[in-house]
């Protein structure tokens, strides 16, 4: 194996070789150590998925979050995507204790049909994703319902800042001509009251993982969707409808406190590997190269 910065053109080159020649090597070695990861001592894992080609196609990732790697590439994003893993996991005798994942049908649908004992984790990371396309949604919609050319243009340029963190807003200037962050995010929220009722309630929503117990992070989360529902705003109404259907997933974080967080960084270098690469025609090689980069500094690329 070589380092990062050398690709299959390169090694050949250096050794007077043929180019599949020097791939379908490294695809051997790959296939010898990796083909096979070990489950049997796997306890939680994350499931999500990444967009790997145009045209909206995914592969779903399982990963080990105690080890810190992947065990499983699929095909897909739906629930058939993890039979072939479930099949492995069972064989090797493995105690699951708890999954982490989004609100993907598919993924807690398979884990309840496959593993029905093991709890299923909605975390933080992916509610507030959630959370945020719903704001979005409403500023858009009320953009279009706005009459007032000033207020639609507040509204309309105010996306990013009413999804950013609130401690992350600036309060510089980082463009001439513009306010800072903190002062845009003023005024979109004064000149619409609907987009400031449910920026607040997207803030609010964090408290939910910051209570001392499960049973206090219940009481919050019901009174937050409560209070969702009485804004009066259908998109809010759809999604305090979507966290009450999975309360229980949601507070299960209080008993299992793990989430898919590992694994979107784990994503992040997978993207990096196939950009490096160019993609990957050879669909085998770039899964034993996923399964391969928990601890590999070494990636022989295209």
């Amino acid at each position: 194996m070589l380092l990062d910065s050398m690709t299959i053109q390169d090694v050949a080159l250096h050794l007077e070789m043929n180019w599949h020649t020097v791939k379908e090597i490294d695809k051997a070695y790959l296939n010898k150590h990796y083909s096979r990861p070990r489950l049997k001592d796997v306890e939680y894992i994350a499931i999500d998925e990444f967009a790997y080609k145009t045209g909206r196609k995914y592969k779903t990732v399982v990963y080990d979050l105690k080890e810190g790697r992947a065990i499983f590439v699929g095909d897909g994003r739906t629930s058939e995507t993890l039979d072939p893993f479930w099949k492995k996991l069972r064989s090797s005798g493995a105690k699951l204790k708890a999954v982490s994942t989004d609100m993907c049908r598919a993924y807690w649908g398979s884990v309840k049909r496959n593993s029905p004992g093991s709890p299923v984790i909605f975390d933080l990371f992916h509610i507030v994703k959630l959370c945020n396309k719903c704001l979005d949604d409403i500023r858009i919609m009320l953009y279009h319902k706005e009459k007032d050319t000033h207020k639609r243009k507040v509204i309309r340029s105010s996306k990013w800042v009413v999804l950013k963190n609130k401690e992350n807003l600036s309060n510089e200037v980082k463009k001439e001509g513009k306010p800072p962050e903190v002062e845009q995010l003023l005024e979109a929220l004064r000149v619409n009251q609907p987009l400031a009722a449910a920026y607040y309630l997207k803030e609010e929503l964090k408290q939910i993982w910051r209570q001392k117990t499960k049973r206090k992070a219940g009481l919050e989360l019901k009174k937050w969707i409560v209070k969702a529902r009485s804004i009066g705003l259908m998109h809010l109404d759809k999604f305090a409808s979507t966290l009450e259907a999975h309360i229980p997933e949601i507070l299960n974080w209080y008993d299992y406190p793990i989430s898919t967080g590992p694994l979107e960084g784990f994503n992040n270098k997978i993207k990096v590997l196939k950009r490096k690469a160019y993609g990957y025609r050879d669909d085998e090689y770039f899964t034993l190269k996923i399964l391969s980069l928990h601890q590999s500094r070494y990636a022989l690329l295209r």
